[in-house]
């Protein structure tokens, strides 16, 4: 199965900026459409941005549409969330995750989570 580590996750102040990376393991990153979520205390997770598996196709939540930019490097079996103008909304713990597809991302129905990134705005 995939194996996937989170990073890059760290303390912004308003507007700032944070590159996250997911790192995977496994034959089937190149084939996977990538995913990152997050949650906040008290919260249900969310999807974020997700990106298929060529790299071809991304899709953003409406909250992030225009700040953040998902992108992957198959040679390097990693996908990146690039956060830019980072609201104290945007504070969570970030985590990706892999499915068939695209659409098969939205289904929220995973069989587990890494230890995800803390990202936290400070207003």
């Amino acid at each position: 199965q995939v194996q996937l580590v989170e990073s890059g996750g760290g303390l912004v102040q308003t507007g700032g900026s944070l590159r996250l990376s997911c790192a995977a393991s496994g034959r089937a990153f190149s084939s996977s459409a990538m995913g990152w979520f997050r949650q906040a205390p008290g919260k249900e997770r969310e999807f974020v941005a997700g990106i298929s598996g060529s790299g071809g196709t991304t899709a953003y939540a409406n909250s992030v549409k225009g700040r953040f930019t998902i992108s992957r490097d198959n040679a390097k079996n990693t996908v990146y969330l690039r956060m830019n103008s980072l609201k104290p909304e945007d504070t969570a713990v970030y985590y990706c995750n892999a499915a068939s597809t695209l659409k098969d991302l939205g289904s929220g129905h995973f069989a587990s989570w890494g230890q995800g990134t803390q990202v936290t705005v400070s207003s």
